[in-house]
């Protein structure tokens, strides 16, 4: 695909736009380069924590415009997964939930019931108060024939004191438990950025996705069609990029580099003429 006919734009947040609640270099310039063109853009995480507008409010502290209808996380998308999956004929879809508001809401917005009685799901997302308990709960109703669904695959979460155990690492406890593996709908499931170009009424070959992971965001963008975009301002090294059998269309320092250039100032442009 070329990248100049990209008409719709798809990006990570964490170490493409924001790192530890600080805009990245370009930021706030490519938001509002967007915002100016009218070109539709959502910003992508597979944390399932917190809502849309919860986001909207952090990165405005960052510094950073982004409406919440302009943000799509893991479990938007796994709330909408889901809604697809249930037959409303038979009535409204259940769910057992072992997460926090941003899954919890998703899930009500799409018409799911939540309870612990013979539910349809079990649904595993991020919560900073796993408990004995719930997860108790998850592995028996699973066992009892509830279906699983983890919300992304990430074994490890950041935190002030350092790494903790996230989604994909509590996904696996209850899969040992139960012998049943999760379907998870995060990246680098692509189903998450299908969901999030249905959402915009784009095509994967006129997007770009931009991201900072060569193992979840341009693996992902890779299978869903996307031009990809790989940022050196996250995780990714120059030395890890050749240990995977992939490349992204294109490597960038960070997203200052999208940026349109400037008009040249008039002045400049008589004196380089005289």
């Amino acid at each position: 695909m070329d990248g100049e006919n990209i008409e719709c734009w798809l990006t990570d947040m964490d170490g493409v736009l924001v790192r530890e609640h600080e805009a990245l270099p370009g930021a706030a310039e490519l938001l509002e380069q967007w915002r100016r063109k009218d070109l539709p853009y959502l910003v992508l995480t597979n944390n399932s924590i917190f809502t849309a507008r919860d986001l909207s409010a952090r990165l405005r502290h960052s510094g950073l415009v982004v409406p919440e209808d302009r943000i799509w996380t893991s479990a938007l998308a796994t709330a909408t997964f889901l809604a697809n999956q249930v037959d409303r004929e038979k009535g409204a879809g259940s769910c057992y939930v072992v997460g926090e508001a941003g899954l919890t809401t998703a899930l009500h917005e799409t018409g799911f019931i939540m309870t612990d009685t013979a539910p349809d799901y079990v649904v595993v997302g991020e919560t900073r108060n796993y408990s004995f308990e719930a997860i108790t709960k998850a592995v028996r109703l699973i066992r009892d024939g509830a279906r699983f669904i983890a919300t992304n695959p990430d074994a490890t979460g950041p935190s002030p004191e350092g790494v903790m155990p996230a989604t994909g690492a509590i996904a696996s406890l209850i899969s040992k438990a139960t012998g049943s593996e999760p379907y998870v709908v995060g990246k680098p499931n692509p189903m998450m950025f299908r969901s999030a170009l249905n959402h915009l009424g784009a095509h994967s070959m006129q997007t770009a996705m931009i991201g900072d992971r060569m193992d979840t965001d341009i693996v992902a963008g890779m299978e869903a069609g996307m031009h990809t975009i790989l940022v050196m301002s996250g995780v990714s090294s120059a030395a890890n990029i050749s240990h995977y059998p992939f490349r992204p269309n294109r490597i960038v320092d960070g997203v200052f580099e999208l940026l349109d250039a400037p008009l040249q100032d008039e002045s400049e442009v008589a004196v380089g003429s005289a």
